[in-house]
């Protein structure tokens, strides 16, 4: 059966809740957080996320990278630090470790995209924090690596650009780490275009970011919330370098309307992700990861292995897919793609890792936002079949 292909690339519709907002905005041309009164829609945005998020603090910033390098400069780390990362992540994370005068250290990432636990344990003792990425949704094993890095006294920040709304054991991710970090770039669940978010109970970490964020002279002050958080401002106060890492309030207005429908977006990615995932693992070519045991996700994408393909045949698959109007990334099969480890040539020498490219070569990833139907959810299963058992027979004639 013929079905149209949903256009997978474009953003739900700004809720017509935020027209109002955006219209005051512009008639004032008051889009400076600072210069706005108490209710700047960037201060009612942190509250309201820090609410959502049952966190003391939360501080909007200019993209989730802002977010990751101001983290690691808010734990006031030493130059050169070790900041242990999964080797499956995007490049603006290794990126936000340099930027902060780190040095990145790669831990292998196993078939099921987490964090591969053994070689984990083994580089921790040369490490000074951990920064997790849950890269695509995925989440590591939090209670082991909450347990070595409590263990060892390393403090550790959560890249959750992907997982706002996943939840481990029942808490939220982003809440479990010293630090949670969230994007809200137009792929992700909340669409600002560009734009992040941290989130911590720590007042001395948040205000060392505030500063560092660009709260410059007097401007700190509204942000002032609680006296534990004044008494960090305070002392802060003209101690640190400012990097103008700040969100707007027509940003802040554009997401605010949005945080109502996180539930609904959540709900509806996870059926669609459940649905595409079980129809495709019931064909050969094809091995979607599940779950860890503690895992509630929140998946806006699907992210399956291909098996038992030759490279002729992944190459047949795409293609074909695309053709017909699915993209599938083969995240190690392109030379120019950021989330393949070997491509971040900034790092210098890079380590061998055998495992993460492995997985890289036959990782898939397919975009799936949760404003889909189930129907639309189906031809995006029936081309990625079609696809995959066209190129088994083409590689089979071919042989033959």
């Amino acid at each position: 059966m013929n079905r149209a292909v949903p256009d997978v690339h474009t953003a739900e519709p700004i809720p017509a809740s935020a027209q109002s907002a955006i219209e005051s905005l512009l008639r004032t041309g008051d889009l400076f957080r600072y210069t706005a009164n108490e209710k700047a829609p960037v201060s009612l945005l942190e509250s309201e996320f820090a609410d959502l998020m049952g966190t003391r603090y939360a501080l909007a910033v200019s993209s989730c990278s802002a977010a990751l390098f101001l983290s690691l400069k808010a734990l006031d780390l030493k130059q050169n630090a070790r900041i242990l990362i999964p080797a499956f992540t995007f490049a603006a994370v290794p990126s936000a470790v340099v930027h902060a005068d780190c040095i990145p250290v790669l831990v292998e990432c196993g078939d099921n995209y987490r964090i591969d636990l053994e070689d984990f344990a083994a580089k921790l003792p040369q490490a000074d924090a951990v920064l997790i990425s849950h890269m695509r949704g995925h989440t590591s094993d939090m209670d082991a690596i909450m347990g070595l890095c409590d263990a060892a006294g390393l403090p550790v920040i959560e890249d959750a650009a992907h997982s706002l709304g996943t939840l481990w054991t029942g808490r939220k991710i982003g809440t479990i780490g010293q630090i949670g970090c969230f994007s809200f770039q137009s792929y992700k669940m909340v669409n600002a275009g560009e734009g992040g978010i941290l989130i911590t109970d720590d007042a001395n970490l948040v205000a060392r970011a505030i500063i560092m964020s660009g709260a410059y002279e007097h401007m700190w002050k509204k942000h002032a919330q609680d006296a534990s958080l004044t008494e960090a401002l305070s002392r802060w106060q003209n101690q640190l370098p400012l990097y103008n890492l700040r969100l707007s309030n027509l940003s802040a207005a554009i997401i605010r309307p949005q945080l109502a429908e996180i539930p609904r977006r959540v709900r509806d990615g996870l059926r669609n992700h459940d649905y595409v995932a079980a129809r495709l693992s019931a064909e050969p070519g094809f091995h979607v990861p599940p779950p860890l045991p503690q895992e509630q996700r929140a998946p806006d994408s699907l992210q399956f292995n291909l098996v038992g393909l030759t490279p002729d045949q992944q190459t047949a698959f795409a293609g074909t897919a695309a053709a017909r109007g699915v993209k599938v990334q083969i995240f190690g099969q392109s030379t120019d793609n950021a989330r393949a480890f070997w491509n971040w040539q900034f790092l210098g020498d890079l380590p061998d890792l055998p495992a993460t490219r492995a997985m890289l070569k036959k990782a898939c990833d397919v975009r799936l936002p949760a404003r889909l139907t189930l129907e639309e959810c189906d031809a995006i299963a029936d081309i990625l079949i079609d696809a995959m058992r066209e190129a088994v027979r083409t590689d089979e004639r071919n042989v033959a």
